[in-house]
């Protein structure tokens, strides 16, 4: 049994940074990738950033590039997304995911995921 826990959202002012963790309960030995998706009010989820197992391969939404960090320590089944620069259009519940090959930008691609934590950036 998969089971992920996102902890780190609250609220934060424009231009500030938020850092969210993903705890991971998985089988020993499991190789996974991860991603971050989230979902604003009255929109569908999207893609946020992915992580490869080894970390050595990483993706962005356009929306974030060079804003957020992907990251990921292995050895305590955790990642992370470091989100700087944040703008009120970043607010939305962020949800951690697992994908057993992957990484993808696709939802469809992953096989579990956390229940979300709510990021609210103020104007």
């Amino acid at each position: 049994q998969v089971q992920l826990v996102e902890s780190g959202g609250g609220l934060v002012q424009a231009g500030g940074s938020l850092s969210l963790s993903c705890a991971a309960s998985v089988h020993p030995f499991s190789t996974y990738s991860m991603g971050w998706f989230r979902q604003a009010p009255g929109k569908e989820r999207e893609f946020v950033a992915a992580i490869s197992w080894g970390g050595g391969t990483t993706y962005y939404a356009d929306s974030v590039k060079g804003r957020f960090i992907i990251s990921r320590d292995n050895a305590k089944n955790t990642f992370y997304l470091q989100m700087n620069s944040l703008k009120p259009e970043d607010t939305a519940v962020y949800s951690c995911a697992l994908d057993w090959s992957g990484p993808s930008d696709r939802i469809d691609d992953y096989d579990y995921w956390g229940q979300g934590t709510q990021v609210t950036v103020s104007s």
